[in-house]
């Protein structure tokens, strides 16, 4: 335990570990007392610096159509048992302004790459939110898009942009996409809106299929290298019209200790308990909360399309509520851990206390 000790020391005070520490340490993931350990520590950081404030954002999920045709996404091109639909601009619109009713003041925009919305629809999407509501943050989360696009994207005020990752790994991330799309290609995208200026989020899955505990030290290194200001980790669920439909769900823990681990080596990152977790484990939201993340994302689309955006099995039970009822669940199960929402943007710098 000592030098397991001294491994969390040297990552949060170096911010990185060589691939051989990363290992021991992910070894020592099944150990429930050294995961205490870390979560109590994670946890302690986070409070320092964000004190009892949870930031909350309201995800819009507006199109499930999607060009790409990853592995392992219940939306992929070729699942032709995809119920799909696009919502349009008054909608979106709609979904925000109830949303902003209840305190939520940033607008996650997300959906498959879906070339419908082009970038210029999107610009004006996002330059109508901003004028409506003028003290919320737009998020993008469209996936891969040429530079100029996204430099389009954030003139017309968006403010932070997802992008997972997947896998920083050249092998791992091929076994998991089909051979048009690349790593290359998508640190490529990440570098451009980081220099373009977005606060930019990068993030993988835990427990995709063909996935090594090497693969996951590449893809802690990568995050400690490219110091995003926002990370999103999450188990792997599968979906059961996709290639990996048999395939095991990652461990729920080891995303938890993934979780205290990325706060320990990125204190001000901002770091969401993932739907995908809610999903997985009970009260999983609220054990990624106490392993050091700051971050809560809760679904505002429309009732009636929620259960079309399937990225993975039962993701349609995570958020089953309006966003009233979401904002008031959410406060009373963070006051159970101690922990309050905050009505704000939440830009990465900010602090929660």
């Amino acid at each position: 335990m000592e030098k397991l000790l001294q491994l969390l020391e040297e990552l949060h005070a170096k911010g990185a570990l060589d691939t051989s520490a990363w290992c021991t340490l992910f070894a020592a993931g099944n150990n429930e007392a050294f995961r205490a350990v870390a979560a109590e520590k994670a946890r302690k950081l986070t409070l320092e610096r964000f004190g009892n404030g949870v930031f909350v954002r309201g995800i819009v999920e507006f199109s499930n159509y999607c060009v790409n045709d990853c592995l392992y996404c219940g939306i992929r091109r070729s699942n032709k048992k995809t119920e799909r639909y696009r919502l349009d601009e008054k909608e979106i619109l709609e979904c925000c302004e109830t949303g902003y009713a209840y305190g939520f003041r940033t607008f996650v925009l997300q959906s498959g790459e879906d070339r419908f919305w082009s970038t210029e629809k999107l610009c004006a999407l996002v330059k109508n939110i901003k004028t409506q509501f003028p003290d919320c943050a737009v998020t993008l989360s469209v996936g891969e898009l040429p530079e100029e696009d996204y430099r389009q994207l954030f003139a017309a005020g968006a403010d932070r942009y997802l992008l997972r990752h997947e896998s920083a790994s050249s092998e791992h991330f091929s076994m998991i996409h089909p051979a048009n799309q690349t790593l290359a290609t998508r640190l490529e995208c990440l570098s451009a809106l980081k220099e373009i200026g977005f606060q930019t989020g990068c993030g993988f899955m835990v427990g995709t299929p063909g996935q090594t505990v090497e693969h996951l030290a590449c893809d802690m290194a990568f995050i400690s290298s490219f110091k995003p200001q926002m990370v999103g980790i999450g188990p792997f669920i599968p979906h059961c019209d996709t290639p990996f439909a048999d395939a095991p769900c990652g461990n729920g823990e080891l995303t938890l200790f993934l979780l205290s681990l990325c706060r320990i080596m990125l204190p001000d990152v901002l770091l969401p308990a993932t739907t995908a977790l809610g999903t997985l484990l009970p009260d999983g939201r609220m054990q990624g909360i106490l392993a050091g993340a700051n971050v809560v994302m809760p679904n505002i689309s429309p009732m009636e399309i929620r259960s079309k955006y399937t990225l993975y099995n039962n993701k349609n039970s995570a958020d089953p509520g309006t966003a009233g009822v979401l904002h008031s669940e959410l406060q009373k199960q963070l006051s159970l851990i101690g922990r309050q929402i905050v009505i704000g943007r939440g830009d990465y710098g900010d602090r929660a206390c």
